[in-house]
């Protein structure tokens, strides 16, 4: 069946203009600049991939072989880069889990807007251990307490900076010592550690870098920075996780630049995929994974992704596996 020419066309601009939009993301996926709307394209990666996906169907259909292949070659660089999210282990991390599994749950709360009683049933519901919270407020803090999250997690570490949602907190089953606010951030980004009853304390970083959508790229690439010298801070001990909104997804390079030392994504660890976070509550799926749990040491076995009630972000629920060995 011969197509119009003008139908023809058509279809081979379509596929020329979809891997034009592919490759421009693969290209901010690829290079740490740090200008906005060079990083922000590269967290909107994936959707682009789709779209190049969707162009090569396209121009296929139309005969226009040239820009199939655009949209093909660079559908494939996207499978390159998005694998090791897909296949467990494929990080190269490959840690033992000798000691006991620690339950860990991240939320944002959407500056105290979530449901306090829904998160306080979801975290005894799930049998969490150790929960990570940011955009936490003084309104929400109490409403917290008054929902009785203390007695399940009764161990805490909580910063507010007051009703602008810039506070933080963890909660913890295990006791907290040697617990501190992180400077040199605009937002709670805190460290503790979690006496879990091995030889050595588990170390938690919980974290919430500015976001690049509202702040300058610059502060955002500096405070991913300040968090990476403080995961080098713990590097040499048995078990570290570090979890929060991250501000940053996988596609995002200087997001994949966290990973050294041994620390791998938890979404690498088990192959559980992209595991997009924000939006939520909206018509449409959620786009981007900027939440996130890292760990050193310790290995995730699984990964979940829940609703955070009143919410803009999902939350995630990790089983941690501890190292005994520091293997």
């Amino acid at each position: 069946m011969h197509l119009p020419r003008h139908i023809g066309r058509a279809t081979g601009t379509v596929g020329a203009l979809c891997a034009l939009y592919g490759a421009a993301g693969l290209l901010a996926s690829t290079v740490p600049v740090e200008n906005r709307f060079v990083v922000l394209l590269a967290g909107r990666t994936p959707s682009l991939l789709l779209m190049a996906l969707f162009g090569a169907v396209v121009a296929t259909l139309g005969r226009r072989w040239l820009a199939a292949a655009a949209c093909l070659v660079v559908c494939t660089l996207g499978v390159w880069l998005l694998a090791p999210l897909y296949l467990p282990g494929a990080g190269g991390i490959s840690p033992t889990a000798t000691g006991p599994t620690v339950r860990v749950m991240q939320a944002n709360v959407k500056v105290g807007q979530a449901d306090p009683e829904a998160l306080v049933h979801t975290v005894r519901d799930r049998g969490v251990d150790v929960l990570t919270v940011q955009e936490l407020t003084d309104e929400s803090i109490e409403a917290l307490d008054v929902a009785g999250l203390d007695d399940v997690l009764p161990h805490r570490f909580v910063v507010s900076y007051g009703p602008g949602g810039q506070g933080g907190g963890i909660y913890s089953r295990f006791p907290l010592a040697n617990t501190r606010n992180l400077p040199g951030f605009l937002s709670a980004n805190l460290a503790a550690d979690i006496e879990v009853g091995l030889r050595e304390p588990l170390a938690l970083l919980m974290v919430h870098p500015a976001p690049a959508y509202l702040f300058p790229a610059q502060l955002w690439a500096a405070e991913l920075r300040g968090i990476h010298d403080e995961m080098l801070a713990v590097a040499g001990r048995d078990n570290v996780v570090v979890s929060g909104d991250f501000n940053a997804d996988y596609t995002q390079p200087q997001y994949r630049a966290l990973l050294t030392d041994g620390y791998a994504d938890a979404a690498d660890q088990v192959g559980a995929g992209l595991v997009p976070t924000m939006p939520a509550s909206r018509w449409y799926p959620a786009v981007t994974g900027i939440d996130r749990v890292v760990t050193k040491g310790a290995v995730v076995t699984s990964l979940e992704r829940i609703d955070i009630a009143g919410s803009d972000h999902h939350g995630l629920v990790a089983d941690v596996g501890l190292s005994t060995d520091g293997s």
